[in-house]
């Protein structure tokens, strides 16, 4: 219940704070977001059998991911919201050509996603990891040339490193996260992967949503600029962190 209402309270606050500033509601769900955070922690150390052991935190192969997991996702899925209202909303496309737009890079993310592992058998999973985080950031920098202007074609060919990068970076943070924790603790590993990452998303969406709601041109700008930073603090994290096998 205290994670469900922190995350709950802290999307609230980003999707209200944007649309209408700082109020005293947005004030409340902020609180209430950060009190339930800290009694969510407060309970899992004093457990016994807890639902998430804060001991999984103490692991690189943990940390890692899930960090990274969150900030792929934050990029990608906060990413593929605000461009879809670009392709709508900015440049006239009706809602099945705004769809089409994407097919190249769901294509390019079924491909990778398969030759992922393979990647990490041979290099490992440090360098697949970051050679999939820079690749999205590459995708978030041709992506700053585009404007309504920008045909077609090579729109939707700017937004094909972000389908490689991704799909080469998934698989490889969930190897390395599964076989950093022991059998019985696979299921709470994946899980926290997985909450991490619908967590990015969740929020980036809110707080994507927030900067393009004045300025739609402006908005886009700084949130491509702002996936990149994110993205290369966390592959440098991933490369300071991770042995090299």
């Amino acid at each position: 219940m205290t994670a469900v209402l922190a995350l709950a309270g802290l999307t609230f606050a980003v999707i209200e704070g944007g649309h209408r500033g700082v109020t005293g509601t947005v004030l409340t769900a902020v609180g209430v977001a950060m009190a339930s955070g800290v009694g969510f922690v407060v309970v899992e150390a004093r457990r016994r059998t807890p639902m998430l052991p804060l001991k999984l935190f103490r692991q690189r192969g943990v940390t890692v991911p899930v960090v990274a997991g969150f900030a792929v996702n934050a990029t990608f899925y906060g990413g593929v919201f605000v461009l879809s209202l670009f392709f709508h909303q900015q440049r006239g496309q009706s809602a099945f050509s705004a769809g089409l737009m994407f097919v190249p890079m769901a294509a390019i993310t079924a491909v990778f996603n398969y030759l992922s592992p393979r990647a990490v058998s041979r290099y490992g999973p440090r360098a697949v990891i970051v050679v999939g985080l820079l690749t999205v950031v590459l995708g978030r920098g041709t992506l700053l040339a585009v404007d309504t202007g920008t045909p077609a074609w090579l729109t939707a060919l700017s937004m094909t490193p972000l389908g490689f990068g991704g799909a080469l970076a998934m698989p490889a943070m969930t190897s390395l996260l599964l076989d950093s924790v022991a059998a019985a603790r696979a299921g709470t590993a994946a899980a926290l992967l997985n909450t991490s990452r619908q967590t990015g998303g969740a929020l980036s969406i809110a707080v994507f949503g927030a900067l393009i709601a004045q300025d739609f041109a402006t908005g886009m700008r700084e949130i491509l600029l702002l996936a990149a930073w994110l993205l290369v603090a966390t592959a440098w994290g991933a490369t300071a962190l991770l042995p090299r096998r």
